[in-house]
Formats: C-alpha cells, structure tokens, sequence
C-alpha cells in the first residue's frame, strides 16, 4: 500500500482531555479484566466504605462462566499489607457497597487478589506553609480598603496562599 493511498487522518477541531485521550487504548485491557468499563476503577474512593477506600483496589471481575447473567460477579481486590484479613472479614460490606453505587447486584463474591498494592501517588500529605511577616504585611496592605470583612479575610487568605507559589525566576 502506498503512501499516497492511506485516508487522510480525521481531524477534531476540538480539545480532549487525556482520559478520553486514553479511552480506546485502555477499554481493551480493562475489558480483559473482565470490567465493562471504567466506573469501579475511577470511582473507587467513593464506592468503597472507608477504610477500605484507601487500603484496598479493584484488580479483575470475575464473571460465572456456566450463566448467562450479568450479576453475581467476584471482584478481586488488590490490598494493603496487614489489611488483609480485615477486608476479607468486611467483604459481604465491600460487595454491597459495589452493588449499592450501580444499583444492581453486580458483585456476589469478594476475594483477594494475589497481586501486590500499589497505592495513589496523591495522597503525600503537604505540611502548610507558613507565610513570612513580610507576606503578610504586604497582604495586609493590598486589602485594607476593603470594607467587608468577610471579603478582606478571603482576599488576604487567598493573597497569602497564592504569595507562597514559587516566583518565576529573573534570567
């Protein structure tokens, strides 16, 4: 096949974010997962009770092969070292908040999946900053005109945070 023979590319006079970006390249190995889509995976935090939230992951789905339902599906979890037992205790608790945030029975079974944890990255907790006097006299400065206090409080909490952003560097 020539060059000059292959289609001219489809052009969106539009902006994608990065995850429908993705869409197409990760469905086929979410879809080898057995997860129809990516709900259960991006949702998790909110689907899963806490402390299970942030200690455990959705791995594969695991659907009965004899019936021909879509319910009653095993969802293996990926799950933070010690916690093991814990979530294997609370699994009826894991699988009815799965079917509670769908609305059907989606999840019969929760195991443990053999496969290591890998926690979020953003979860690092940031010490706050604390600003200088200077900061905050120059804040200070900026928002004595104004005369509500509500609105002075949230401009000088705004100026102080934004007054501790790095400062782009002078070349």
């Amino acid at each position: 096949m020539a060059k000059d023979d292959l289609p001219e590319p489809k052009r969106r006079n539009k902006t994608l974010s990065v995850a429908d970006a993705l869409a197409g390249a990760l469905d086929p190995v979410l879809k080898k997962r057995g997860f129809a889509g990516r709900d259960i995976i991006t949702h998790w935090r909110s689907i899963a009770p806490p402390p299970f939230d942030a200690t455990t992951q959705p791995d594969k789905l695991s659907w009965p092969r004899a019936e021909r339902s879509a319910e009653g599906a095993t969802l293996y979890l990926r799950c933070a070292p010690g916690q093991a037992l814990f979530a294997q205790h609370e699994a009826p608790a894991i699988a009815a908040a799965v079917n509670r945030y769908f609305g059907y029975l989606l999840v019969n079974d929760v195991r443990l999946s053999a496969e290591p944890f890998t926690p979020g990255s953003g979860q690092r907790m940031q010490k706050p900053r604390q600003p200088s006097q200077s900061e905050i006299a120059k804040v200070g400065k900026a928002t004595e005109m104004v005369e509500d206090d509500d609105l002075r409080e949230a401009l000088q909490a705004l100026g102080l945070a934004l007054s501790g952003r790095s400062k782009p560097k002078a070349e």
